[in-house]
């Protein structure tokens, strides 16, 4: 048998990047988790600390990335997400989407692995192109209050393809639409987590704008599976990964409403700076060249969210939740 294949996971111990590591070692990979834990949890990985081939280790990749030895893949999920997090931090977001990035790609070119760069559909902004193709270049204010995460990440997708030209690097671009399960924190502040957590409660429910801009979900382990493949794949990308039904945020509501079985009452908050009006990826060249759709059903996925949420709750509460239709 051949050595077992090694991947760098940075921001490992995020939402999306704790089952990203669970994934790869389930797959026979070992993993290097790497996070400074700004915003991951040790929670998200502790399950795996004890996985043969699995090393966590917490650092900060804007002062560098001291892994050694050889490497198949370094995939970068490391940077702040949650507008509530990003519009707490502009600055360390900034660097590690900047100084971290560019961190990962020396690494990756170093030992000549795979470098996977997740992106994210806010590269597109406020879109004047409907649905989402990977070929627009983006409706996004640069000096706005979200630009920290929307231009760092822009500034990531640059630094990959500058890599590509000038050093032959294999590198791959993923922009992941709104993904959302089991794993994601009660305090996010993103739409999933802010409407189950409140319904949970018996509401309120709490709607930014007038609820009907549009959101694009994708069950958490699809958005994985389509990163395994861009990493075992030679794309450069860039590539849609999210789902392409769209909904309003008042359509979501309601349906994590009747999930629930509460009717509590939706309260109208001012709509955040440079909010996008609509989202919808165009995914069919993540199915040509990924052979990649989402396969999880919107209700069933909400299902297993609503049950992870309800379970960290009060006896009461966690009952509301396993009831869900």
């Amino acid at each position: 048998m051949g050595r077992r294949r090694r991947v760098v996971v940075a921001g490992g111990a995020g939402f999306l990047g704790g089952h990203l590591c669970a994934r790869l070692l389930a797959d026979g990979y070992a993993v290097v988790c790497v996070d400074n834990f700004s915003t991951g949890r040790v929670d998200n990985v502790a399950e795996l600390v004890d996985t043969p081939g699995f090393e966590l280790l917490e650092h900060d990749i804007v002062a560098g990335v001291p892994v050694t030895g050889f490497l198949d893949a370094v995939v970068n999920l490391a940077c702040p997400a949650s507008p509530q997090d990003y519009l707490r931090m502009p600055i360390e977001t900034l660097r590690a989407a900047s100084a971290g990035t560019l961190a990962l790609l020396e690494l990756a070119k170093a030992t000549g692995a795979r470098f996977v760069q997740a992106s994210t559909s806010e590269v597109y902004g406020d879109p004047l192109v409907h649905p989402q193709r990977e070929d627009y270049w983006g409706n996004v204010n640069p000096i706005g209050p979200r630009a920290v995460y929307d231009e760092g990440k822009r500034f990531g997708e640059a630094a990959c393809a500058a890599f590509r030209r000038e050093h032959g690097a294999d590198c791959g671009i993923v922009r992941i639409f709104n993904t959302y399960g089991p794993g994601m924190r009660t305090d996010d502040g993103r739409l999933i987590p802010n409407l189950v957590t409140q319904a949970l409660a018996g509401g309120p429910l709490t709607i930014h704008g007038t609820g009907e801009q549009t959101r694009s979900l994708c069950y958490v382990t699809d958005t994985v599976d389509g990163l395994v493949r861009m990493i075992e794949g030679d794309h450069p990308g860039p590539v849609n990964i999210g789902n392409a039904t769209e909904l309003t945020v008042l359509q979501i509501a309601r349906v994590v409403q009747d999930l629930i079985g509460v009717r509590a009452p939706l309260v109208r908050l001012p709509a955040m700076a440079d909010d996008p009006r609509t989202r919808k990826p165009d995914i069919r060249l993540a199915e040509r060249v990924l052979g990649w759709r989402p396969r999880t059903d919107l209700r069933e996925g909400l299902r297993r969210t609503i049950r992870h949420f309800a379970d960290r709750r009060d006896p009461a509460v966690a009952d509301r939740g396993t009831r869900t239709r």
